[in-house]
């Protein structure tokens, strides 16, 4: 089969010998093609494979290092061959002694798709590529150097912690019998506080080398001594490459540790006193933060509960160093479960939010624990345009928000100084996505709540905005057991932009997820994140996909037996402005049912046929479509108009089987509940059990999420009392805290302060009090005299409370070297 494909395509490109495409890549000619999905419709130019490349492997860590072999380019291995990156980093490429092109990636400071282009003479660059640049803390384990026991690493120097240090790696990957191992440092630097947007650099430098020609054994330790002419390098890489590379040559085939703090090679200033030496760095963070922009106004709050923040798919995303899908290996966070971060970086200063819940699931606050949710300067994800700090991928993050850490507070007791930059946001501001879905046969539920059912064939509007966002879905005839034709229809691609965004298709294909990015497949197998332009896409299986927008609006999608079943989440901020299948956004049902041209029809009473004239009406035209037509079948069935098929007729009620029939009786006893309406549609429409279970597990999905993404109230944090204590740390509405004073003082206030609905809370403030302070007030002469006593004295003590106190086990918080830091 394969070989008459093959010969099919040479074909067809012989005879479209005449056009080239040399620097024509994704682009369609008068006789043949050489866009990407030219090899399935077979219509490819002859040399559509020699100019527009594939690479194996696909991806490579942002700080370059991989080598990435040019499939279908042999070259004579006396030959040059020269690789452009991103338009305009070239870089010698090799080719090895078979003939094999390689390009050697290089350090970017961004993450995405980077294009590659490559040129054999020097002169034309006229063949393209493109590869993923992944986020250092993302990278495949297997192809990084090892620190092994990470926190003797990053604690060396202080008590008790001192000793041979490891390393590992996997020795086939350098490609050489000897080896080199070098230390690179980090830092940003800006001539001003005020430009440190503007003409900031980022800067990854060789400092010195630990080992020169050493066997390739995969294993290297050493005594580390403490560096005196490097030491204001304070965070950085190992790099290992093979022996006769140059020290510090730039962008060779190498492995690279993960970014850590190097307390290890800092000088003997920091070994002989490194709680002292950590202060005085905290206290300088501490003047640089009052100087530096204030971002915390940027961020959006938290979710109040761990189900929303796991529900909230648009906006936030689970946090790799404190995940419960991972067995909650929570290390920067004692006392939460889980934590998820904000997918998008703030607006202006591109800053993080970072969220955390105990086992209650309930947000965890920095005022009550050290544990808590914390804001990030710079976004440990990076954010677009990276490169350039703080926003570059990973490493902006560890100078502004992870390095402070250390120094504040696990090198030293001065935590009450970095939660005094870094306190929780709280949740009493935020508002949950409202969703809409479709599943099943299909089966429709706006975001208002609105639930119809339309069968038609064809492509159509699910959701349309004037904020730029498209998502539109296609659906296609199904099939029976005995492979006849249904009256029916599912869904089988999705397809997603907002703006400029990439194009992310997401279609059923040979029973699993396939996902498309401007009409070209999306390999996951070696990345499950994916950061794309205007868009982030993640697929943990083959069954689960979730796209994310820059507006917050999300689109899950999973497939459970072959059913595909869509859900799009938005943000409030589209209130009163979407249009399409999913309705109107405005918390009122009865105006779902509009068609494109206007007319409504009424929710309460519309006809399985006005609802079909209804449906039918959002048919997407060929101008704006978003799919991808990459076969025959797609070409002949959806690419030529009319978009919907009008002469396919469905049946637009439940078909009629006897009660005896052993389908209906073992349908009754399976659709139950609330879903099991659209349960036995289902399974009578396709005559197939696994058809209306699958239908009937995807509503109670939607139903799950729709409660995780009910509305709470918040009353916001509230402090203990100065001298005092304060039972409980939950503040939603049914809440209650309780308050005491030490001994020696009195409570002045309420004892007790519940949450109300209204997200208020009862009663007043506690404040505790010595017998002084109380005959200083009632020795004050007159009642607005004492009024304005009790006052200053409840005032004085309130500006002295302090969220200090907060020591780390030194021992046991440090963070993975492949991990993002605190966060």
């Amino acid at each position: 089969m394969r070989d008459t494909i093959f010969l099919s395509l040479l074909i067809c490109c012989c005879k479209a010998s005449g056009q080239t495409c040399r620097g024509a890549c994704g682009d369609t000619l008068q006789e043949c093609s050489c866009h990407v999905t030219c090899v399935s419709l077979l219509n490819c130019c002859a040399d559509y494979r020699q100019f527009c490349l594939q690479v194996e492997p696909h991806s490579s860590s942002m700080l370059g290092g991989r080598a990435l072999r040019i499939l279908n380019l042999a070259l004579n291995p006396g030959g040059r061959l020269v690789c452009r990156f991103n338009g305009e980093t070239d870089r010698e490429g090799f080719i090895d002694s078979e003939g094999r092109s390689h390009c050697v990636t290089p350090l970017l400071f961004e993450t995405g798709w980077i294009s590659l282009d490559v040129s054999v003479d020097n002169i034309t660059f006229d063949r393209s590529g493109e590869y993923l640049s992944v986020h250092p803390s993302k990278v495949d384990p297997a192809f990084e150097v090892t620190l092994v026991n990470v926190t003797q690493w990053q604690y060396y120097g202080t008590p008790s912690v001192a000793g041979q240090l490891q390393m590992t790696w996997n020795s086939s990957l350098i490609g050489s019998e000897r080896v080199n191992i070098e230390l690179w440092g980090y830092r940003e630097s800006f001539s001003s506080v005020e430009a440190q947007s503007n003409d900031s650099q980022a800067e990854l430098s060789y400092l010195y080398s630990l080992g020169r020609n050493l066997p390739n054994t995969g294993s290297f330790g050493f005594i580390p001594e403490p560096s005196e002419v490097y030491s204001d390098w304070e965070l950085g890489n190992i790099r290992i490459t093979a022996s006769s590379i140059c020290d510090g040559a730039r962008d060779v085939q190498c492995l690279w540790s993960g970014l850590h703090v190097l307390a290890w090679h800092l000088g003997q200033v920091f070994r002989a006193n490194s709680s002292s030496w950590a202060t005085t760095k905290c206290l300088q963070w501490d003047t640089l933060e009052k100087k530096l922009p204030e971002f915390l106004e940027e961020l959006a709050d938290c979710p109040c509960t761990l189900t929303q923040a796991r529900a909230d798919t648009g906006r936030f995303h689970a946090d790799y160093s404190c995940d419960v899908e991972r067995g909650s290996v929570c290390t920067y966070h004692p006392g939460s479960v889980h934590c998820v971060r904000a997918i998008q970086a703030s607006p202006t200063l591109g800053s993080g939010q970072q969220c955390c819940y105990d086992s209650t699931g309930v947000l965890v606050l920095t005022g009550d624990s050290v544990g808590g949710s914390s804001p990030d300067r710079a976004h440990a994800w990076g954010s677009p345009p990276y490169r350039s700090p703080p926003r570059v991928p990973g490493f902006s993050h560890w100078l502004y928000d992870v390095t402070s850490l250390f120094y504040c507070c696990l090198w030293s007791e001065n935590c009450d100084v970095y939660f005094s930059h870094r306190p929780s946001s709280g949740c009493r501001n935020y508002r949950p996505p409202r969703a809409g879905v479709v599943l099943g046969d299909p089966h429709f539920i706006t975001f208002d709540g609105l639930s119809y059912t339309f069968n038609g064939k064809g492509e159509y509007h699910l959701v349309s905005s004037d904020r730029g966002l498209s998502v539109q879905a296609r659906t296609e005839q199904m099939k029976l057991k005995n492979g006849a034709l249904a009256k029916a229809t599912q869904l089988s691609s999705v397809a997603v932009k907002e703006k400029d965004s990439d194009i992310i298709e997401v279609r059923v294909a040979e029973g699993q997820l396939q996902v498309l990015r401007g009409q070209r497949i999306l390999p996951f197998s070696e990345q499950r994140w994916m950061d794309l332009h205007g868009v982030f896409v993640f697929s943990p299986t083959p069954q689960n996909v979730t796209v994310a927008l820059l507006s917050g609006a999300g689109v899950e999608v999973r497939l459970r037996e072959g059913t595909m079943a869509v859900t799009v989440l938005l943000p409030l901020e589209f209130t009163n402005d979407t249009w399409g299948l999913l309705g109107s956004m405005n918390s009122d049902p009865s105006d779902d049912l509009v068609t494109a041209q206007g007319q409504v029809f009424s929710s309460a009473n519309a006809t399985s046929q006005e609802v079909f004239i209804f449906a039918s009406g959002w048919n997407v035209s060929a101008e704006v479509s978003l799919f991808t037509y990459d076969s025959k079948y797609l070409m002949d069935t959806y690419s030529l108009p009319p978009n919907h098929h009008p002469a396919f007729v469905p049946a637009l009620s439940m078909p009629h089987v006897p009660d005896d029939d052993a389908l209906v009786q073992n349908m009754v006893k399976m659709c139950v509940g609330e879903g099991a309406q659209v349960c036995k549609y289902d399974t009578l429409a396709t005559r197939s059990l696994t058809m209306g279970n699958a239908t009937l597990r995807a509503y109670e999905d939607h139903r799950a999420l729709m409660d995780a993404l009910a509305p709470v109230v918040s009353c916001g944090w509230m402090a203990s009392p100065r001298n005092g204590k304060k039972n409980g740390t939950h503040y939603l509405a049914g809440d209650t805290l309780s308050f005491s004073c030490n001994k020696g003082y009195k409570r002045y206030g309420s004892a007790q302060r519940h949450c109300l609905d209204d997200g208020t809370w009862t009663g007043e403030e506690p404040n505790c009090l010595t017998d002084d302070h109380l005959e200083f007030v009632l020795g004050a002469s007159g009642s607005l005299l004492t009024m304005i006593a009790m006052a200053v004295i409840i005032v004085r003590h309130s500006r002295k409370h302090s969220r200090g106190g907060r020591k780390m086990d030194v021992r046991s918080q440090a963070p993975s070297s492949t991990g993002s830091g605190r966060r």
